[in-house]
């Protein structure tokens, strides 16, 4: 007599995986022998579940990451400059509550992108919020933003990030509105928050490229300390990729081929 309302109150308290699991339990003769505290665990078990599948894929469409690359599906067997340990140990995310960086440098195609979208989906499983942002296209926001007034809301959102991964930066020279605005961005989060950074250019000229050596030496000093390198070599792992394919059927092509595939 009592299951319907007890299923619409669950409904009402936003427990829909406790009532979905409690109408399961009314339904089977499965659960008969399991007394009260066990069936009540399982209801509890299922809504704790249901409600951290929901956070990951609510935190992952936020993060906007560029492939769905996942540490699990790196091919450690390649000679590319990988070592296991050192990326497992990100993986765990210390360097996020430690508030460090990470930069992946190395030629185009060595896995690059793939290595730091997998480091920020695991992030994002550790419960942290995290964002892509491709260097050109962020450069070209914050230029708008300086624009139309927006900027310091932009920058402050940004800053709210747990872990930002910037891909492709320094593909060209910065302009010295370009550096400034990138200083902004890496001021709000250094000793604060973490930032992945991907680069084909080595970490030693990166100075050079940022133009303005006032600005140059302030946000090296900032994304320098504490960083945890990760340089990458070896051929370009797109070979086998179908020309004219879209990005997300590049990934998985790839994937096929070597368990890996991005930058």
């Amino acid at each position: 007599m009592l299951s319907t309302p007890t299923i619409e109150g669950l409904h009402v308290l936003k427990l829909p995986a406790m009532a979905a699991g409690l109408a399961e339990q009314q339904a089977s003769v499965h659960y008969s022998s399991l007394s009260f505290e066990e069936r009540l665990g399982l209801l509890v078990d299922k809504e704790l579940t249901e409600r951290e599948s929901r956070r990951l894929e609510r935190y992952l469409k936020q993060a906007k990451l560029r492939t769905n690359a996942v540490i699990e599906d790196l091919d450690f067997r390649r000679s590319r400059g990988i070592e296991k340990a050192e990326i497992l140990g990100l993986a765990q995310c210390a360097f996020v509550r430690n508030h460090h960086n990470v930069a992946v440098v190395g030629p185009t195609g060595v896995g690059k992108t793939f290595l730091a979208c997998a480091l920020a989906n695991a992030a994002v499983r550790h419960g942290h919020s995290a964002l892509y942002l491709r260097a050109s296209r962020m450069l070209d926001e914050l230029a708008i933003a300086r624009l139309d007034g927006r900027f310091a809301r932009l920058t402050a959102a940004w800053a709210r990030i747990d872990v930002l991964l910037i891909d492709d930066f320094l593909l060209r020279p910065l302009t010295a509105s370009q550096a400034a605005d990138v200083l902004e961005v890496i001021e709000d989060r250094a000793g604060l928050r973490s930032t992945i950074i991907t680069s084909q250019l080595p970490i030693a000229h990166w100075h050079e490229a940022m133009g303005e050596p006032t600005i140059a030496d302030a946000v090296a000093d900032r994304v320098l300390a504490n960083l945890h390198r990760i340089e990458l070599e070896g051929e370009s792992m797109r070979r086998s990729v179908r020309p004219g394919g879209s990005p997300a059927e590049d990934d998985r092509r790839a994937q096929a081929s070597s368990t890996e595939s991005g930058k």
